[in-house]
């Protein structure tokens, strides 16, 4: 099973541009407005776009966040855990030291609440200990059903730490480097899920960020291999997070394709046809996370794939 119907959400208290994150998030901004300004319109655009999603019948549960301790970023669950279909829970080292402080136990007693059934927890967090990272589905792009496991490499994803995971979770590594362009130097992108976006039967991809023509021809073989419809996007429409997506499922079994306002008017007419042939598009407006945050749909929303009790 590739998509979900359920989907776990952090609502902020406090969020802000988070200077531990900005290092190497080439995506973040500062805005000049005061932090209580930014939560303030950051609550705004998250209830909105959790409307959106229960409008289409898909079941969010919303946490609510903490004012201590101080995590500006734990708006993006997706990247300190991850759900998964035999009851098993992911835990993840992070990059940034305040935000190792987002990683809440009541988040997996209110999930049990909900009636899903956890039998286990895998935990990977004490490589922090070391200085290695891999930031959950930020860090990985999981194609589901092929049993495959996409990983740009960059600070927050460590090579033996992502092949660990797959040998944990029995997923085949598929691992290339992504740069984007900074103040004319190749850097790397700092997650995957702001380059790709896996769906059931297509692949969002800015392709022109793997640099390496081999890596390049990799991934794109193995994603076609799977019959994968391959749409590309720009670094351009990337930077606008174009490729920052996510499929899930909605009343009746339908499936939509979930993105911010930005990611979809980024897109031309031609890479909507191609999406809608596959599901129905939602999107909603979350320029200030988006600006102040460097992330957007996707790294809002934690897949919940546990099974019922």
């Amino acid at each position: 099973m590739q998509v979900t119907n359920t989907i776990l959400m952090i609502r902020p208290v406090a969020f802000r541009m988070n200077e531990q994150t900005a290092v190497n998030n080439f995506f973040q901004e500062d805005l000049d407005l005061k932090n209580v300004e930014i939560n303030k319109k950051a609550q705004v655009e998250f209830d909105a776009f959790v409307v959106a999603l229960r409008d289409k019948g898909i079941h969010v549960v919303v946490v609510d966040d903490t004012l201590s301790p101080d995590t500006p970023d734990s708006i993006f669950p997706n990247n300190w855990i991850s759900f998964h279909k035999e009851g098993i829970v992911g835990l993840y080292p992070m990059f940034a030291e305040n935000r190792r402080n987002e990683r809440r136990e009541d988040v997996l007693d209110i999930l049990e609440a909900e009636g899903f059934k956890i039998n286990d927890i895998v935990d990977y967090t004490s490589a922090e200990d070391d200085d290695f990272f891999l930031e959950g589905t930020g860090s990985i792009c999981l194609d589901r059903l092929n049993k495959k496991a996409y990983c740009a490499l960059s600070d927050r994803a460590d090579e033996e730490l992502f092949i660990e995971f797959c040998e944990d979770f029995d997923y085949f590594p598929v691992i290339f480097t992504a740069n984007q362009s900074v103040d004319g130097k190749r850097m790397p992108i700092y997650h995957t899920n702001v380059m790709m976006a896996l769906g059931e039967t297509f692949a969002i991809i800015c392709s022109d960020t793997i640099d390496d023509k081999k890596e390049r021809k990799s991934v794109l073989d193995h994603l076609h291999n799977d019959g994968k419809e391959i749409i590309r996007i720009t670094e351009q429409q990337m930077h606008q997070f174009a490729g920052n997506m996510l499929q899930v499922l909605g009343g009746d079994n339908k499936r939509y394709l979930v993105m911010s306002s930005a990611a979809y008017t980024s897109l031309t007419a031609d890479q909507l046809k191609a999406i809608n042939a596959h599901c129905e598009i939602i999107h909603s407006s979350l320029d200030t996370i988006e600006t102040c945050g460097g992330g957007s749909a996707r790294c809002m929303m934690a897949e919940v794939f546990l099974p019922k009790k």
